[in-house]
């Protein structure tokens, strides 16, 4: 299969042609950044782990050059933090099983550029080898530029395939803003008790990011048990972990739907559900 970048590639951990492992994919994640996977696509990780008739695939859209660093990798220079982040990241795809890890090496800036089709074009190809069942992507009230981009990067995918050939499902997941604020009725609700030893691994390989100063090990793991705890006011924990997304999957069956006004409609919904309390 051929991307537009040079160093695009992809990684099988189980050492299958990439036709045979992309095709047996039901589950996909697309994200902006190595680690964006394991911190937004767990539920289909975790659906998938050890399964005959599941399988997962990631895409990350970018080359992790310009990831922040200090701590042992504070000297490191754009080409060094990229070799390790992909390292990293393929390390995770083998602790998690798997189906396929695929990096398409573009830099941020091509993701955040509306107008450069290469990301879009390079998404259709893996999606329509994989023909997932269920896509994790960036949620669109997300905070981070970059995310953003890929998110209406991979609606803009999605949308470009025939109807029969679209998901069933298809997530934006928190990261960069957290979706406790979505009234309850608008939330999608992973339940990420299961397997904790796992989530912490596929975090933990990601030492650059952990030693370099940015706690996910601690933040994320942290921020699924206070969804856990918070979500029912008047109900005991029924989970130990819950992760938050927001359905795209209208955006995704019908491209006439404005992606702004879409997400307006939880604005909306969320403002009045604040001053209706408050009246």
């Amino acid at each position: 299969m051929d991307f537009l970048m040079p160093g695009a590639q992809i990684f099988i951990p189980d050492g299958l042609p990439p036709e045979t492992a992309l095709a047996r994919t039901t589950h996909i994640g697309i994200a902006a950044h190595q680690d964006d996977l394991e911190l937004m696509a767990v539920n289909g990780i975790l659906t998938c782990f050890q399964q005959k008739e599941h399988w997962f695939t990631g895409v990350v859209l970018t080359n992790g050059r310009g990831s922040p660093r200090a701590g042992p990798y504070a000297g490191y220079s754009d080409d060094e933090m990229q070799a390790v982040r992909t390292v990293e990241q393929k390390k995770a795809a083998i602790v998690g099983e798997y189906a396929a890890q695929v990096l398409f090496d573009f830099p941020s800036a091509a993701v955040k550029d509306m107008g450069n089709p290469d990301p879009v074009n390079d998404l259709v190809k893996i999606l329509r080898a994989a023909r997932p069942e269920v896509v994790y992507m960036h949620n669109l009230a997300d905070k981070h530029e970059t995310h953003i981009g890929a998110a209406l990067k991979t609606l803009a995918a999605l949308r470009s395939l025939p109807v029969e050939e679209r998901p069933q499902r298809c997530y934006g997941v928190e990261i960069w803003r957290g979706l406790d604020w979505l009234p309850d009725e608008d939330k999608v609700v992973f339940d990420l008790s299961a397997h904790e030893n796992l989530q912490a691994a596929l975090l933990g390989v990601f030492d650059s990011q952990i030693a370099g100063g940015k706690r996910y090990d601690l933040a994320a793991p942290g921020r699924r048990r206070a969804n856990a705890t918070y979500f029912a006011p008047r109900g005991v924990d029924a989970a130990a972990g819950l992760s938050y997304a927001m359905d795209v999957t209208p955006l995704v069956q019908d491209e006439t739907l404005d992606i702004a006004g879409y997400v307006q409609g939880y604005l909306d919904r969320f403002a009045a559900e604040v001053l209706n309390r408050l009246r």
